[in-house]
């Protein structure tokens, strides 16, 4: 999947809220998911799927995600046949705890691709990591195998998490250390882009708390963060993405690499840093990621 743009922001909004989701496209997020699990009470579930529907059609070209109600509640079906059309970029799966969901959400999406006249495998899959055991599976989940493929990443939710193992959560987030390690060394193995950190939900208003969080997530290695705020959106595409200046250093590595391999020697210095395989496959990456996101942001 590392053709697709990174998701460097994930905005969450209720599903039966529709000038909130008009509000999340315009508000610069990589991918906006419109919710039809927990922002939505039960009792509304029912009449908001037609409504999540029509704000997908009404944004074609946008990076729009539906996160569904879990196999389990007995509405991701429902939801899987109201929602899935022309313009719908994939689904978040909540509480996935192995690889089972995924081949039962992927049978419901091939049958409903052909119905709706798609091509097979428009609709891409997030799992939602949310347990004791989706941690302990996460390198099965991120590596199943489904024809034609389908899982983007993985995203986790840190909430039902924490409440899974007893924590509590903190604003310096040292307890979610080895739940983020393990995701993001799960996605590498698996082969899949990096995974969406959890939403920061210990106090919205302290601002230095929530940019600190996201700076451990991009120190691990995730892709990007859920957000639960349009203020929280622009942060987090400044920080997942590469400066202009990583961009131009990464660009004389690369230069510099093709003109010494060419010469017979493959481990030198670029401004006074060392140059080898490894560095140049990053600054490639690097070099990869600013043209995507420029090319993206020259679009809208």
């Amino acid at each position: 999947m590392s053709h697709l743009l990174p998701i460097r922001s994930a905005l969450f909004v209720p599903g039966n809220r529709p000038e909130r989701v008009d509000k999340a496209v315009a508000s610069g997020a990589d991918a906006v998911i419109v919710d039809l699990e927990d922002a939505v009470p039960s009792g509304l579930k029912e009449a908001t799927r037609p409504v999540v529907r029509d704000r997908i059609l009404a944004h074609p070209g946008r990076m729009i995600l539906v996160r569904v109600n879990g196999l389990e509640s007995g509405g991701a079906e429902a939801d899987l046949e109201a929602v899935v059309c022309q313009g719908l970029f994939g689904i978040v799966l909540p509480k996935v705890d192995d690889g089972a969901p995924i081949h039962e959400v992927q049978a419901l999406l091939t049958r409903l691709e052909a119905r709706r006249s798609l091509r097979p495998g428009t609709v891409k899959i997030i799992p939602l990591i949310e347990s004791a055991m989706a941690i302990e599976n996460a390198y099965r989940i991120a590596a199943e195998k489904t024809e034609p493929e389908r899982t983007l990443t993985l995203a986790f939710g840190a909430a039902d998490y924490a409440l899974d193992v007893g924590m509590e959560i903190t604003k310096t987030g040292e307890e979610l250390w080895y739940p983020r390690s393990r995701l993001v060394v799960a996605c590498r193995a698996a082969g899949v882009d990096g995974p969406l950190d959890t939403p920061f939900m210990v106090d919205l208003k302290d601002v230095q708390a929530f940019e600190a969080d996201a700076r451990r997530a991009k120190q691990l290695g995730f892709q990007g963060k859920l957000c639960i705020h349009p203020s929280q959106v622009a942060f987090c595409n400044r920080l997942f993405s590469p400066t202009e200046e990583e961009v131009a250093f990464a660009r004389r590595v690369v230069e510099a690499f093709e003109a010494r391999e060419a010469g017979g020697s493959a481990a030198f210095e670029v401004d006074g840093k060392f140059v080898d395989y490894a560095v140049v496959k990053r600054a490639r990456r690097v070099v990869r990621m600013g043209e995507k996101i420029l090319a993206n942001n020259s679009r809208y």
